[in-house]
């Protein structure tokens, strides 16, 4: 088979799609008419993070092969690495986005662990509803971003952007935090939860084992399994289990390597040895999942 390599959303080609955009340079770009953004014919890998909220009408749209369902004052949080597909908008769908690159986003958060833990939940809940108020402060924030984008003469323009996206971005996780309701959860277990799951993500398809993990954070692996099970509510095979299941989900679905080729790729021994994991984790072989 030929391989079908992802295509990814960037600030760069948001850019080329939406040129009356407000952005800087290709790090960050505003969409204050989302719904009047071209959307794309083919399942894309994020090379970004996309925050948007749903003025009014409904959406739907796929994160690693799982549909969701959009309604006004609803938070969707795309983060980088995942692919998402299969876009539907209502007529009277409306919105506003902001699609930042992974170093625009990571130098704001850099060294504020709290914030990049939280927003590790919206990995697996990438939508969220928002009260009234604040989807208005969200609004609010959005307008300001906009305008100082916008004053290409401001002398601190850049650094006054990151600071209110930074604040927006406190106001997102707050509630995040009062959705996960993790008031008593020691501030050690969560620094240590969020280098797991940092790891698993550079590592999980080439290194499955929980030991490995546990080495490279110097704890035991009965320790960092009762953490992680402590915060998430699943254990460290599982959260590998996960990403390494999507991926071969993504890959059945959006590509046409051969599931030999998958396997290698992943670091299984062969083709028979993925196709037993596989089924034991989603039901049914690689290729019945490609057909499916």
């Amino acid at each position: 088979m030929t391989n079908k390599n992802f295509k990814e959303i960037s600030v760069n080609q948001g850019k080329s799609i939406y040129p009356e955009g407000s952005y800087i340079d290709d790090e960050l770009i505003l969409f204050d008419k989302f719904e009047d953004v071209p959307l794309l014919t083919e399942s894309r890998r994020a090379d970004c993070l996309f925050v948007a909220l749903c003025l009014d009408g409904k959406a739907q749209y796929t994160v690693d092969t799982k549909e969701y369902k959009v309604k006004k004052n609803d938070v969707i949080v795309i983060n980088k690495g995942q692919v998402v597909g299969d876009y539907m908008l209502s007529r009277d769908c409306k919105g506003i986005a902001f699609m930042g690159s992974n170093d625009f986003f990571n130098e704001i958060i850099k060294g504020v662990q709290d914030l990049s833990s939280l927003f590790l939940f919206t990995r697996t809940h990438p939508i969220f509803t928002l009260n009234t108020d604040t989807a208005q402060t969200f609004k609010y924030y959005f307008n300001l971003i906009k305008q100082k984008v916008d004053d290409k003469n401001h002398h601190f323009r850049k650094p006054l952007v990151s600071s209110l996206f930074k604040s927006m971005l406190y106001d997102l996780g707050n509630e995040i935090y009062q959705i996960q309701n993790q008031g008593k959860t020691k501030s050690r277990s969560e620094t240590l939860f969020a280098n797991f799951i940092n790891l698993v993500e550079n590592n999980f398809r080439k290194e499955k084992r929980v030991g490995w993990y546990a080495l490279q954070l110097n704890i035991t692996p009965k320790y960092l399994s009762e953490t992680v099970k402590a915060i998430s509510h699943r254990t460290p095979n599982e959260w590998i289990d996960r990403y390494v299941t999507l991926e071969i989900r993504v890959q059945l679905k959006n590509t046409a390597k051969s599931i030999k080729q998958i396997a290698q790729e992943l670091n299984f021994p062969n083709q028979s040895f993925m196709g037993k994991y596989f089924k034991e984790h989603v039901g049914m072989s690689p290729s019945e999942y490609r057909k499916s």
